[in-house]
């Protein structure tokens, strides 16, 4: 009872450690990384319950029931689908054995502990994961003004005061323009793979 109350005030219940790049392969998340579609690890955090793998894609997460179960839950979330948001870095304090990053992807939280001498090498996945929310937002915002635009377009050509026949033309002509253009636009601005984000923020 007192070894785990001093276990959780000390931050040691379950001190997550950043696995070198040179060891992924020795990881269970490893496994389940598309490198049949290009799909690379930037960064890699593992507890003694958990894996916690950053790639170019996705969030893999290897979720341990407990340390002494060898049963494990293998969730994924995509950053296409997933936004990222609510990054935050904490520090240790003086007695304080870790430092925690925590973030939420879609819905879900994660807050992480990872030893305190490495806190150097979190920093780089704070600025990451900060960027990549920084972007999805922008894009996002983008995107409903692009929708928008092309809606009131389409509003004031149904109120105007044309021919039939010719109104039918135009309609068809701005229809299949927007379409083009918004998946244009979508391309742009829903990105997939942030692979150019990792490669700048984390140093290795």
């Amino acid at each position: 009872m007192f070894k785990k109350i001093a276990a959780d005030a000390l931050g040691l219940s379950d001190i997550g450690k950043i696995i070198s790049p040179s060891d992924y392969d020795k990881t269970d998340a490893d496994d389940y990384v598309m490198h049949e579609d290009n799909e690379k690890i930037y960064f890699l955090i593992k507890t003694k319950a958990d894996e916690y793998c950053f790639t170019n894609l996705a969030l893999i997460h290897v979720d341990g029931a407990s340390a002494v179960s060898s049963k494990r839950t293998l969730k994924r979330y995509p950053y296409a689908q997933y936004s990222i948001s609510n990054v935050l870095l904490e520090t240790a304090g003086k007695i304080d054995m870790d430092v925690e990053i925590k973030f939420s992807i879609g819905n879900i939280q994660f807050d992480i502990d990872v030893r305190k001498d490495q806190i150097e090498h979190l920093k780089d996945l704070y600025k990451s994961l900060l960027r990549i929310a920084e972007i999805t937002y922008e894009n996002k915002i983008y995107l409903e003004m692009g929708s928008r635009s092309l809606d009131k377009a389409v509003s004031i050509l149904q109120n105007s005061r044309t021919d039939d026949n010719k109104l039918a033309d135009t309609y068809k002509e701005l229809t299949d323009f927007g379409f083009t253009w918004l998946t244009s636009v979508h391309d742009q601005y829903h990105l997939k793979d942030f692979g150019d984000v990792f490669e700048k923020y984390i140093n290795n």
